[in-house]
């Protein structure tokens, strides 16, 4: 058992059962062959203090978390006894997506180093970034239990949550009345948290969270959570829009913007899925079309390995593969373009869009090469030559309200690549 200590996950205790150790490269052994009784839960919980009343308590100056089973009658019959860990070089697979400012929603299973990941966040950008972290530590996983945060968050500051339910009301106290200039939030998981993100990032303050669910796509169908990457509505296609898009009339369309500008799904240890473009991605899922996410595998001489997953969603009977575009290198960058044809609508506006929002969107003179057509509700109308060859040709045709700035803002961070 010594030579796993260092994979050590939890140490589990039931009454009338034998203690458990699990790993996380092997399976659970049999600490003893006595079976735990009454007595050794008492002990347990007696030596570790006070619960709160999510059940949990920690040990002070550590980032273990120790969990109560309770029966009906509110006694002890199980304890969990999970191992907390601050691994250093776990941050590297999303360090270059956090330093800019962007803010980050983190997706996993239990157990699969969320708050790892989360705990480094802080840490980096308090002490390499110089900037204001403000931690909203509910559970004490992130800065472990006791008044003086683990020395693994840095210059990183913390604030203690009272009861799980209150999140929401502590994320917008930190906002108030400490300025911050990134908060750190570990389990979102409410509606009420949900809002409190949004209005958080509509004051300028980047988050970077995790919250329950193992993909965007779990995310978006979870009518709690799915207004942290957009929400969703019913809209009512015209019949002309419905026939191009080859859908049903009514669909779902994304509400409006994310809160968050990156989504990063851990899918094991040290293995990440990137959506850059959340919005983007979010409107693709919606349409049930090809989604683009970077693959990351982290090394252990903490650089990463890169490939793309295109990926259909669930209403189509295509799988995904692999581009065979794998490299290591310390940052990545999609170096393709995205190739637009524009029907109708200044150009000049466009480019200049395009260079102010950094998008990766090329205008085009030749129709037939583009990946995008684009033109104006008003054009499109009309039903032109260009617009009946290019849906012939199946080049996907967006139609916008009008040529104005805004609109065609609008248009560039949808459908830019990066």
């Amino acid at each position: 058992m010594s030579d796993n200590l260092p994979y050590l996950i939890e140490v589990v205790m039931d009454i009338g059962r034998k203690p458990q150790a699990r790993f996380y490269l092997s399976d659970e052994i049999y600490i003893n062959d006595i079976d735990i009784d009454q007595k050794d839960l008492d002990h347990v919980i007696n030596s570790v203090g006070k619960f709160g009343e999510d059940n949990r308590a920690g040990i002070e100056k550590t980032l273990h978390r120790i969990s109560v089973i309770r029966n009906r009658q509110k006694i002890p019959v199980g304890v969990t006894c999970r191992v907390g860990r601050a691994v250093f070089g776990s941050v590297n697979l999303i360090k270059d997506l956090i330093m800019p400012g962007k803010s980050v929603l983190i997706l996993g299973r239990p157990g699969v180093g969320k708050t790892t990941i989360l705990r480094e966040t802080a840490r980096v950008l308090a002490d390499e970034a110089k900037k204001r972290v403000i931690i909203v530590d509910t559970s004490n996983e992130i800065a472990g239990d006791g008044d003086i945060p683990h020395a693994a968050i840095g210059k990183a500051r913390r604030l203690q949550v009272e009861n799980p339910s209150l999140q929401h009301n502590v994320m917008i106290e930190a906002v108030e009345n400490h300025m911050p200039e990134v908060i750190v939030i570990d389990e979102m998981s409410t509606d009420k948290e949900a809002l409190a993100a949004r209005t958080i990032a509509e004051r300028g303050v980047q988050l970077v969270a995790t919250a329950h669910g193992n993909s965007l796509e779990n995310l978006i169908a979870n009518p709690t959570l799915s207004d942290l990457v957009g929400g969703t509505q019913s809209v009512t296609l015209g019949d002309i829009e419905a026939k191009r898009r080859q859908t049903q009339k009514s669909v779902q369309e994304r509400e409006h913007e994310p809160t968050f500008d990156i989504v990063v799904e851990i899918r094991k240890i040290n293995t990440v899925a990137i959506h850059k473009n959340v919005s983007l991605n979010v409107d693709k899922i919606l349409r049930s079309n090809i989604v683009n996410t970077e693959i990351r595998t982290l090394s252990n001489d903490g650089s990463y390995t890169t490939n793309v997953e295109n990926n259909k969603t669930k209403n189509n009977n295509e799988s995904k593969h692999y581009d065979n575009d794998t490299e290591k290198q310390p940052n990545y960058r999609n170096k393709n373009t995205r190739k637009v044809y524009a029907f109708g609508l200044p150009k000049n506006i466009i480019n200049e869009s395009a260079a102010i929002l950094d998008s990766d969107i090329k205008i085009i003179s030749k129709p037939e090469e583009a990946d995008i057509f684009v033109t104006t509700k008003q054009h499109y109308s009309r039903r032109p030559t260009a617009v009946r060859k290019a849906e012939k040709s199946g080049i996907p045709v967006h139609v916008i309200r009008r040529a104005s700035r805004e609109q065609i803002n609008h248009f560039i961070k949808r459908f830019s690549l990066q």
